[in-house]
């Protein structure tokens, strides 16, 4: 697991006896989950998210104990972490503790229905939700004042929208139904799920009931808004008339059959570019690297057979894919900012050879 502080390695959570967690007891496991403490007493790095599961309860956290002891033992020695100095060294970690964690069980709000409480402790504990859509510092800690607003998940150069601006992935205006959607399926009439957020629908939530998908729905549309600045508006006069004419050039040649010539797209397969505030935010780091990589959304229960965007990686230069992106980010009213060539190719860098 690369980290900015180094590489971890993820150890053997199979119940075998000597590389395992075979001798562990529920109350040890329990300890670990509500208090990042290890069975030897050593303080686990927050890369382990300790911080969300300690508001897991006594119940959920044995349920998992009884699972993990119920698949096949593996025989695999853990790695040491190689983490630089001064974080390979774990006494540091309570500083790390004292700043940012805060120890206890989910407490049920009285003045909020049990529907709603039951999405709250989704979102905060057992889906630790708030670790991506929320910025870190460089010291890997995060506010609790600042949890949703959004943030660059470290190390993997994608970028979590805040929940709580609809500038942004604020949920304020989305139907019930549609953010329970996104969640189980990977796609829903206003949106779509793509890179890490793929991977969490694809291992976990399309995983998750009805009654619950439907909790963490209401939990999210609940959260407050914080932004209150007046809705954009469009920043085509930014964009010089060149750059606009490529990115048009491109837009029909590569983008239009799957997303419409006046960016509706076709819901929900092909989601809507017009409108769309995944496309818009401040930061292009998404729409560039979905350009540039492409991509599916998760294979889910719900929707087995998703429908992809290709990569272009090899078929467009920087500068046709800032124009693109630029193009479809002021087009149509949208009210995003100009992308430059250089910001797609220091994307272009991270990809595979």
């Amino acid at each position: 697991m690369p980290t900015p502080f180094g590489a971890l390695y993820v150890p053997n959570i199979t119940p075998d006896d000597e590389t395992g967690i075979g001798q562990w007891t529920s109350d040890e496991f329990y300890r670990m989950m509500h208090t990042g403490v290890s069975r030897d007493g050593s303080l686990l790095y927050p890369a382990m998210p300790y911080p969300q599961y300690t508001q897991v309860t006594r119940s959920d956290s044995d349920a998992i104990y009884a699972y993990l002891m119920s698949i096949p033992p593996v025989k695999q020695k853990n790695r040491e972490h190689e983490l630089r100095f001064p974080y390979n060294n774990r006494d540091l970690l309570i500083g790390w503790r004292t700043l940012y964690f805060k120890e206890g069980e989910y407490q049920p709000n009285p003045k909020q229905s049990a529907e709603w409480n039951r999405g709250a402790y989704l979102v905060k504990g057992l889906g630790h939700c708030a670790m991506c859509h929320t910025a870190v510092n460089a010291l890997g800690g995060s506010s609790e004042s600042k949890a949703f607003e959004g943030g660059m998940i470290p190390n993997q150069n994608w970028y979590a929208p805040s929940l709580t601006s609809n500038r942004e992935a604020g949920l304020g205006d989305w139907k019930i139904q549609e953010i329970a959607d996104l969640l189980q399926a990977g796609i829903s009439h206003r949106g779509t799920v793509y890179g890490p957020m793929a991977e969490v629908t694809f291992n976990s939530l399309q995983y998750l009931s009805d009654d619950d998908a439907k909790a963490m729905a209401v939990y999210l549309k609940a959260l407050p808004q914080k932004d209150n600045s007046p809705p954009p508006t469009s920043q085509a006069r930014l964009v010089a008339p060149e750059t606009m004419e490529l990115g048009s050039k491109v837009y029909a040649a590569q983008c239009v059959m799957c997303h419409g010539a006046e960016g509706k797209g076709q819901t929900p397969e092909y989601p809507p570019l017009a409108g769309n505030r995944s496309i818009t935010m401040e930061t292009p780091v998404n729409p560039i690297r979905m350009v540039l990589n492409g991509g599916y959304p998760p294979g889910t229960r719900k929707n087995p057979r998703p429908h992809g965007m290709p990569p272009f990686s090899h078929i467009l230069n920087d500068n046709e894919v800032a124009a693109v992106v630029t193009y479809i980010r002021v087009a149509w009213g949208n009210s995003g900012t100009p992308v430059n060539a250089k910001q797609v190719n220091d994307l272009r860098t991270l990809l595979p050879e």
